[in-house]
C-alpha cells in the first residue's frame, strides 16, 4: 500500500492517529516540523500526506505549496489537519493545493475512515 506521511508537530495527535491507522494495517511514518516533512516527503515518497497547519519552523501552508510545485512530490494527495477551519485558511489551503481538509479536533474513527478513502486499495 505504501507510506502515509503525518506532518504534525503533537506528541499527542501523531501518535494516536498513527496508531489508528496502524490498525487498519497502514504504515506511517512522522515529520515533526515542516522541514523536516519536507525532507521526508521528497526521500520518502509516501503515497499520502496528513499536514497539520501551525507547525514549527515552516508552516503547513508554505509544506503543502512546495511539495505540490516539486516535480517528485507533485502528485501526493495532501490531506490537511487542523484547527484553523475558518473559510480564509480553508481557501488558502486549496490555493497552497491541499486535496482534502479535516478539522480539528475529530473523531478518530470518522478521520480514519475519511483517510482511507485516499489510500490506494491493495489487489
Amino acid at each position: 500500500m505504501g507510506k502515509v506521511l503525518v506532518i504534525e508537530d503533537s506528541k499527542v495527535i501523531a501518535p494516536a492517529l498513527m496508531g489508528a491507522l496502524k490498525l487498519k494495517g497502514v504504515e506511517c511514518i512522522w515529520a515533526k516540523d515542516g522541514v523536516q516533512g519536507i525532507e521526508m516527503a521528497k526521500r520518502e515518497k509516501p503515497v499520502l500526506i496528513l499536514l497539520d497547519l501551525m507547525l514549527p519552523r515552516v508552516s503547513g501552508f508554505e509544506v503543502c505549496r512546495t511539495l505540490k510545485t516539486d516535480d517528485s512530490t507533485w502528485r501526493i494527495p495532501i490531506i490537511i489537519m487542523s484547527t484553523l477551519v475558518d473559510a480564509e485558511n480553508k481557501d488558502k489551503a486549496r490555493e497552497a493545493g491541499a486535496d482534502h481538509f479535516i478539522e480539528k479536533p475529530y473523531s478518530m474513527a470518522q478521520t480514519v475512515e475519511e483517510i482511507l478513502k485516499y489510500l490506494p486499495k491493495v489487489k
